[in-house]
Formats: structure tokens, C-alpha cells, sequence
């Protein structure tokens, strides 16, 4: 599956940013989709992922009650809306797709698009 990342840009602390994630192939419902980014100088973080029907979801501590994953089956699209940013939040955030959800949580799946970058303003 090909993932495009958008929506990223820059926003003072305590705002909101929703980032979408287009998906291109006929099994996207097959798939579990996440979130993981990457803060300037170090290494890539999972944010979060979601099941196949979007029954199910899963956040890292670090944005549990601020951020929110969902899905669009019908439109093979996948969201990410942010809430009360706050400026380590500043990465560039990447959408990505493994019918595994631990290789989503662990940052190994076999689809990664180019990342959209958030930049949040103290």
C-alpha cells in the first residue's frame, strides 16, 4: 500500500492540527494503520495505531487524551487529529501501514509514507 501523508504546518502550543493520510490499493481494510514521528535529532517514535475496522486503537503515553486516530474504510483514509499541541510535539510525522499491529507499535511496518511536518509554537 502507498501512503501520502498531509496536513502538517505550524501552530502555536495549545492548538489543533489533523493530519490525513491518503492510501492507495483495494486491501487498505486489511491493514492496521499508525502514526509514528520523529523530533529534530532523535530517533522515531510510534504515536499511534488503529485495528483494521477501527474498532480498536492505541496511543504512546506521551499523547494519550490529546490525540485521536480514526479511519475511513470507504475512502482508504486515516487521521491523526492533535489537540492541546504542545512543542515537543514538533516532528515530522509519518503514516504507516502492516497487517501486523505489533509491527505498527514497533515501528516496523512494511509501508511508510513521506512525512508531513508539525511545528508547534511556544
Amino acid at each position: 500500500v502507498q501512503l501520502q501523508a498531509s496536513g502538517g504546518g505550524l501552530v502555536q502550543a495549545g492548538g489543533s492540527l489533523r493530519l490525513s493520510c491518503a492510501a492507495s490499493g483495494r486491501t487498505f481494510s486489511s491493514y492496521v494503520m499508525g502514526w509514528s514521528r520523529q523530533a529534530p535529532g532523535k530517533g522515531r517514535e510510534f504515536v499511534a495505531a488503529i485495528s483494521w475496522s477501527g474498532g480498536n486503537t492505541y496511543y504512546a503515553d506521551s499523547v494519550k487524551g490529546r490525540f485521536t486516530i480514526s479511519r475511513d474504510n470507504a475512502n482508504n483514509m486515516v487521521y491523526l487529529q492533535m489537540n492541546s499541541l504542545k512543542s515537543e510535539d514538533t516532528a515530522v510525522y509519518y503514516c504507516t501501514a502492516d497487517p501486523s499491529l505489533s509491527d505498527v507499535i514497533k515501528m516496523r511496518s512494511d509501508s511508510w509514507g513521506k512525512g508531513t511536518q508539525v511545528t508547534v509554537s511556544s
